[in-house]
């Protein structure tokens, strides 16, 4: 699963990667998204812009338009059956920017390890992410999105089960936003290849959503994993 990630683009990577996007004067930097805060995506409904919405996917026939952080994933596998899902993975996708996400390795004994996950080559993330827009009974909207998760890696496979869907360049993100049939959506849920990724350990402070700071980027001490 992909439960907490940042967005703390360089100077270089948002003239490289989203240079040609509209986006708010000031981008809303964080080293510790979680879920219910808002992220940065580009909506299929406007491939130009750059926008907030709110990580949790809230369905558009959700009667009271509550977000308990429930749909921040969408599994790959049978995406296209589920109710919260099926019409979103159909109709409407989002790319996901971010500069690193985290996991926790599982230690004897129960312990978590969190560690940082970012692309070999210095730049941004791009999750595939579905969104939906609930409107409230006074027309207000809330836009909120997902990101869908696949099988590991060979980097992320010590650590998690799942991870999620990358897309590792221009032409797949194009795609990814374009209009095409299920079969061809469903064909891009796979994981990126292997050495795309780089990880190392970080703080156990980014366990809790209170703390975003640069320090939750810096390396520690690896755990043994063995007593």
């Amino acid at each position: 699963m992909c439960g907490r990630y940042s967005f703390v683009p360089t100077k270089k990577q948002i003239d490289t990667q989203l240079a040609d996007l509209e986006r708010p004067a000031e981008l809303k930097l964080s080293f510790n998204i979680a879920p219910t805060q808002q992220g940065y995506v580009v909506a299929n409904d406007a491939p130009g812009l750059l926008q907030a919405m709110t990580w949790g996917l809230v369905p558009h026939w959700s009667r009271d338009g509550a977000n308990g952080g429930k749909l921040i994933n969408a599994r790959a596998e049978g995406i296209e059956e589920k109710p919260s899902f099926r019409d979103p993975i159909r109709r409407r996708h989002c790319l996901v920017w971010a500069d690193s996400f985290y996991e926790w390795r599982k230690l004897p004994g129960g312990r978590k390890v969190p560690y940082r996950i970012l692309p070999a080559d210095g730049s941004l993330l791009c999750f595939a992410g579905i969104w939906d827009e609930w409107r409230q009974p006074d027309g207000k909207k809330l836009r909120s999105f997902s990101i869908i998760t696949t099988t590991p890696n060979r980097e992320l496979g010590g650590l998690h089960d799942r991870m999620p869907v990358l897309l590792t360049n221009e032409a797949e993100q194009q795609r990814w936003l374009s209009e095409q049939s299920l079969e061809a959506t469903l064909d891009m849920l796979h994981p990126p290849a292997d050495a795309y990724l780089r990880l190392y350990p970080v703080s156990d402070r980014v366990n809790s959503p209170a703390h975003d700071g640069p320090d939750l980027h810096e390396e520690v001490a690896d755990t043994p994993t063995l007593f």
